[in-house]
């Protein structure tokens, strides 16, 4: 496993850190995946308030000694705070989940919009700082989704440890200003852990015929996955990549890709072949759901990520089994009525219930 220095915390992370959102929901696989993954090398573990289950399983897990040969990150579900007082009340609740008395690192959690504006009304800075002289957390930090200007003037405003954004090789700019968002952090001093390297899976699972040709005839033969997370590392910018797995099998996948996670490590070919599969996916109709399920639960009883997982299927493959499957839900996308709650969850900013209409037509 590869280390690095995590800014001026004084952590040395490795540059593979577990995301604990997909753990499978089965308690005792879930603990194996954690403590596997430290026994590997990880030492760097991201949960949060609002990752249904992920907070106990994590807890679970560093028992035994674990929690001593990891550095423990959660998040404040700001969205979820009406008052001051509630912050801490969520911090102390998560504490009990994860059986520790402090973490590693805190987050404010998702600083959209609407949440960025929260954190100065409720005085979040104060918050952190008052934690911190309690001892419950020792570094603060942020994650977002949200423009370029917006995260220059999230970093612009506070003084932070570190800052968490979405990057991989299709959202090369939208997020947080991608790239030029990353070299900003870093001409900060702020160390950046990524997010959606694979954009949940989908990267992968979402891959064109062409996009496989492509990487079966590169003369260096390496999965999609692992070509992605290459990309990542390559940049002296990057400090630790979340890699979210759900099952051993991944995980241990992941373990060996990040054996030789160095830096500067792209040749010109290798980037040209980023290039082109980047193209690919932009050529193609594919809706940029993650699968994280902020969306949800729709009021309507919509399932949002299964219809686009649906729509983004049939679309790359035109497999008319998926039409069929689809028509015989209960939960399909007709059932929307524009509300547009979902809209204000989404993490992609995507515009969901103009998709689902565009989803229904297409698959019924």
């Amino acid at each position: 496993m590869e280390y690095i220095d995590f800014g001026r915390t004084g952590m040395r992370v490795s540059r593979f850190g577990l995301g604990c959102m997909r753990l499978p929901a089965d308690e005792a696989e879930a603990v194996n995946i954690v403590r596997r993954a430290i026994d590997g090398g990880v030492n760097y573990l991201d949960t949060a308030y609002v990752y249904p289950g992920s907070e106990e399983l994590v807890g679970k897990a560093l028992a035994g000694g674990y929690r001593d040969r990891t550095y423990l990150v959660t998040k404040c579900p700001v969205i979820n705070v009406d008052k001051y007082e509630d912050m801490e009340k969520f911090l102390d609740e998560e504490l009990l989940r994860l059986k520790t008395d402090y973490v590693d690192v805190y987050m404010l959690h998702n600083l959209s919009p609407g949440v960025w504006g929260k954190v100065k009304k409720l005085e979040g800075f104060k918050f952190l700082e008052e934690m911190q002289k309690k001892g419950k957390i020792l570094h603060k930090g942020f994650s977002i989704h949200n423009t370029f200007e917006a995260f220059k003037e999230v970093i612009d405003l506070y003084d932070w440890d570190m800052a968490q954004i979405q990057l991989n090789i299709l959202d090369e700019k939208p997020q947080a200003g991608g790239v030029e968002g990353l070299r900003y952090a870093a001409s900060r001093g702020l160390p950046v852990t990524i997010m959606e390297p694979l954009r949940g899976g989908s990267l992968v699972s979402d891959l064109s015929p062409e996009g496989k040709r492509l990487i079966e005839n590169f003369p260096v033969r390496r999965s999609l996955a692992e070509w992605a997370f290459r990309w990542l590392y390559d940049k002296p910018e990057v400090s630790v990549i979340l890699s979210g797995v759900s099952s051993m099998e991944q995980l241990n996948d992941n373990l060996r890709i990040f054996e030789n996670s160095a830096l500067g490590v792209m040749t010109g070919d290798e980037e040209e072949l980023i290039e082109k599969l980047r193209a690919t996916f932009e050529t193609q109709k594919h809706i940029g759901c993650t699968d994280c399920k902020y969306c949800m639960p729709c009021p309507k009883t919509v399932l949002i990520p299964s219809a686009f997982s649906y729509y983004n299927k049939y679309m790359l493959t035109k497999d008319e089994s998926l039409k069929k499957a689809y028509r015989e839900g209960q939960r399909k996308a007709d059932k929307c009525v524009s509300c547009h709650i979902c809209e204000s969850h989404c993490p992609q900013g995507l515009k969901i219930a103009e998709l689902l209409k565009e989803v229904h037509r297409v698959l019924m």
